[in-house]
């Protein structure tokens, strides 16, 4: 069959406006995002960490326009849910929360037995909170104050023994730090959580320990703890009368902190999308009073920043880890 002139012509015509329009549908089809985000969070339901998880992906469904699901892959210190990330595909569907337990403690802590090392394997987005750890003590020390403490400490011998929430928990690593600051000698006992651990102070089997504001807080209220000193820069809000660690031991400075990471090959547009949206996030008067409600306070701290901020703590805890031999139970 034979084309007439004129149909010709309409074809050639018809031909730039059907490129031009697949072209439309398949940028389309590659528009991110199009379904739903998972964040997997490498703890239990129901700890802080899960709350600032379940609070930023609400605010980042409203800015993406798609469901961002939290999923909890808890295991082996948080490798399980590293290890899942970092074997995803990088397509920006697939995210991490990471703090200093899987990001900077583990890579020494588990050096014979990881399979994935984070800093490789992984893409820093963006920071997005941290929150103050709070040294506790109770019927199992008379100190009132971190100094009568760390005398109390000295004259034991070695003997007083500090609870630690788990093996290279951020509260192990700070009482660890801060026993070795102040040229002291300590035993620490492992739990297998925080909530065992404050238990066991509570009830004067251990004489002190070190854990997040949030899980603290209602203990040292209701008088079954009492607050020693604060671990971060400055003072609590919510216990204005409880002195920094630095007020007695200067330049000390141990937060537990979060941020949002992708497997590394995700595409740098996907990237810098999520990281304006938490920039976004960080800056909303909204999540910042949902965040310091759980006594959390927002970090903001780009990419690049955050994978220097990963690697200095990385040789930071490796430092306290080789010093007080710690093992992995």
């Amino acid at each position: 069959m034979t084309l007439s002139r004129r149909a010709a012509t309409r074809a050639l015509c018809a031909a730039p406006a059907l490129l031009l329009a697949g072209q439309q549908i398949a940028g389309a089809q590659e528009v991110w995002p199009n379904r739903p985000l998972r964040v997997i969070l490498p703890y239990t339901p129901g700890g802080g960490t899960d709350g600032l998880a379940r609070t930023l992906a609400t605010f980042l469904q409203g800015r993406l326009g798609q469901p961002v699901v939290v999923e909890n892959r808890p295991g082996a210190g948080g490798n399980l849910a590293t290890e899942f990330v970092a074997n995803a595909r990088p397509d920006g569907y697939t995210l991490l929360i990471g703090n200093q337990g899987p990001m900077s403690v583990n890579p020494t802590l588990f050096r014979d037995t990881l399979t994935v090392d984070p800093a490789t394997a992984l893409v820093p987005i963006a920071m997005v909170a941290e929150t103050q750890l709070v040294v506790v003590a109770g019927p199992g020390s008379r100190a009132a104050n971190l100094q009568a403490l760390l005398d109390e400490a000295r004259a034991r011998g070695g003997q007083l023994t500090y609870a630690a929430p788990s093996v290279g928990a951020a509260g192990h690593l700070a009482m660890a730090l801060l026993f070795q600051r102040a040229g002291v000698e300590a035993t620490g006992v492992p739990y297998r959580g925080a909530a065992p651990a404050l238990t066991d102070v509570a009830a004067g089997h251990v004489a002190v320990t070190a854990s997040t504001l949030p899980s603290v807080l209602s203990l040292v209220q209701a008088g079954s703890l009492r607050a020693l000193a604060v671990t971060g820069s400055q003072r609590a809000a919510s216990l204005p009368d409880v002195p920094t660690v630095a007020e007695t031991l200067p330049d000390y400075r141990v937060t537990a902190w979060y941020g949002l990471l992708a497997p590394r090959g995700t595409p740098a547009p996907v990237v810098e999308r999520l990281a304006t949206e938490v920039r976004a996030a960080v800056a909303s008067p909204e999540l910042v009073e949902r965040l310091r409600v759980d006594g959390t306070d927002p970090y903001s701290m780009d990419g690049a920043a955050f994978g220097r901020f990963m690697r200095e703590e990385r040789e930071r805890w490796a430092e306290v880890i080789r010093t007080a031999k710690i093992v992995p139970e």
